[in-house]
């Protein structure tokens, strides 16, 4: 009897980190393009215009667009849509929605991948603390990604956060990846599970962890489209990704502007230098 192997995770160099740092950023600036161009009355492919056209112009190649066929430079779900929403210009934006916007550029052959659910005018308390709590569990989970922990860690301190926060969804069966020369490489990561599982992490390895929440039940349902996926039961979604990336130092974000510093100060967790 043999024993199954784990994959292989990509270890990178220093070097290699600094081409990911170069696409995270230019991923976490077109999120911030976008989250400024979030209003009532834009359609979802107005959105993707943006987003291609900043990539694009600054030197970057949309990660999205053509893979595996999708259609757009950015997956745009919104409200019971939780992720791989399809751009589209009947779908036009209204006071009270919310949106999640994934975006994924590549710069010399390495990618960034990150996403921000954004609210459209005035929302709901219920739906600003929903937000709050996935954008928040995403931070707990890439704290955990220090070198010497395990894989699942990330996911534990996910799910742990969440469970405290009240009886929220934890997305099953999407969930974060490796990533570097590929945009989703092994392994796949959950947001929920016990820890002191698969790899153990070491510097050079870098990772997408994206928690996705939803208002009521975790079921999901795919659409006819073959790709949007949304919530059982017609609730609400959020969903929050990064790029990090694993140093001797602890934990370093690449689509963060400022690589994590601010929200790593609020954990009381200091990040890489």
């Amino acid at each position: 009897m043999f024993k199954r192997r784990r994959p292989a995770v990509q270890i990178k160099t220093a070097e290699q980190v600094e081409l990911m740092r170069a696409a995270g950023l230019l991923v976490g600036r077109t999120l911030e393009l976008l989250r400024a161009s979030v209003r009532p009355g834009i359609s979802t492919l107005d959105l993707d215009t943006v987003a291609e056209q900043h990539i694009r112009d600054h030197g970057g190649v949309p990660s999205f667009k053509g893979y595996h066929g999708f259609t757009g430079t950015i997956c745009a779900s919104v409200n019971e849509e939780i992720v791989h929403g399809i751009p589209n210009g009947g779908k036009v934006l209204r006071d009270g929605d919310v949106i999640s916007i994934d975006c994924g550029a590549i710069v010399e052959g390495w990618h960034g991948d990150a996403a921000v659910t954004v609210p459209v005018g005035e929302i709901t308390p219920e739906l600003r603390t929903l937000l709050d709590v996935t954008e928040t569990s995403l931070w707990h989970g890439l704290a955990a990604g220090r070198a010497g922990a395990r894989m699942t860690d990330m996911s534990h301190a996910i799910e742990t956060y969440v469970r405290s926060q009240g009886p929220y969804g934890i997305v099953e069966g999407y969930g974060g990846h490796g990533i570097g020369t590929e945009m989703h490489m092994d392994p796949l990561i959950p947001n929920h599970g016990a820890p002191g599982h698969g790899p153990v992490l070491e510097p050079g390895m870098c990772f997408a962890v994206e928690p996705m929440v939803n208002l009521g039940t975790k079921d999901t349902v795919e659409l006819d489209d073959g790709w949007t996926v949304v919530t059982g039961d017609g609730r609400y979604s959020a969903h929050f990704e990064h790029t990090f990336a694993v140093t001797p130092d602890g934990p370093r974000v690449l689509t963060a502007l400022d690589e994590g510093r601010e929200w790593f100060a609020k954990l009381g967790i200091t990040a890489s230098a």
